[in-house]
């Protein structure tokens, strides 16, 4: 059975709120909804960090921003507030240390870190923060899959398209306009891929990877099928099945995507020519992209260009 969101995602900022108070509410926050820690900021300034968590019945996912600071788990927080979970923090921009027993890791935009959330550790976020945490019960761990023995952190390099589309999903669900549901079955599916490197097993996380996979090389006007199953490692018939079973198929699929994308593109105005959207969004023909786009949005696109630059 596939389980979606539970309630909706909460914000919470330190933000507008009195300087002297922040590190004491950001921690009351944290060790609340996530996981206990003790923070200091690096700068004079007071903390400015933003949390926005999603509680699903197994895990729970958040997005954090933060002014420079560091973050640590010492024993007395453990014992005080005990986990009992893995932490996933996916980094998306700016380099962060991760200080743990047995030395230093130094972790980069795009890559994934696990570790024990009940084992000590210390962060720092020198010019800033900005990641995706899921944190991953015990029990659940296990049923991943997942290496028992975190005594030694867990790192993950970018490039796996698994990764980027865990945190596309993740990131997605958490935006504050979001209708957009996080089917946790994907998402657990697709953490398990990434920490163990096997294939996944659900469609749903094939669908998800092959659409995440489309979106990364829309530009491509050569992007195919067996492109796309080649890319993402699944057989070009499986790739039929899977979009099959959503409603679609690969090239119906891809031809929507660019059009949407090119959409966009014509309302922000900012292109010189139909033509040049046109080649921005994979097509190789701008005559055949206008007869397409005519007929999917009942618009010509030189009169949608048109409209935008005039609301300029």
């Amino acid at each position: 059975m596939k389980s979606g969101t539970t309630g909706a995602a909460v914000r919470f900022s330190t933000v507008g709120l009195p300087e002297a108070e922040r590190i004491a509410l950001w921690e009351e926050h944290n060790a609340e909804t996530l996981i206990g820690l003790r923070c200091r900021s690096l700068q004079d300034g007071a903390l400015d960090a933003t949390e926005i968590n999603l509680q699903l019945p197994r895990v729970h996912v958040a997005r954090v921003l933060g002014s420079p600071h560091v973050v640590e788990r010492p024993q007395a927080e453990i014992r005080r507030v005990p986990s009992d979970a893995v932490a996933c923090y996916l980094n998306l921009a700016g380099d962060a240390f991760f200080y743990h027993d047995d030395g230093v890791r130094l972790l980069h935009p795009g890559q994934l870190l696990v570790c024990d959330a009940d084992l000590p550790f210390m962060r720092g976020f020198s010019h800033g923060l900005e990641e995706l945490a899921v944190k991953v019960p015990h029990t659940v761990w296990r049923d991943l899959g997942g290496p028992m023995s975190l005594r030694q952190p867990l790192v993950v390099d970018d490039g796996l398209v698994q990764t980027r589309t865990l945190a596309t999903l993740v990131a997605r669900a958490l935006r504050r306009d979001s209708s957009v549901g996080l089917d946790e079955d994907t998402l657990l599916d697709l953490l398990g891929c990434v920490v163990t490197g096997r294939a996944p097993s659900l469609s749903t996380v094939h669908l998800a990877v092959a659409k995440a996979y489309i979106d990364e090389h829309l530009a491509d006007a050569g992007l195919s099928a067996t492109r796309i199953a080649q890319g993402i490692g699944i057989s070009e018939r499986h790739l039929s099945r899977v979009f099959a079973s959503g409603g679609s198929s690969v090239p119906r699929y891809l031809l929507l995507r660019r059009l949407e994308r090119a959409r966009s593109l014509l309302r922000e105005g900012g292109a010189t020519t139909v033509a040049e959207v046109a080649a921005r969004c994979g097509f190789a023909s701008a005559a055949h992209f206008s007869h397409r786009f005519k007929e999917r949005f009942g618009l010509r696109a030189t009169d949608v260009l048109r409209e935008a630059r005039a609301r300029a």
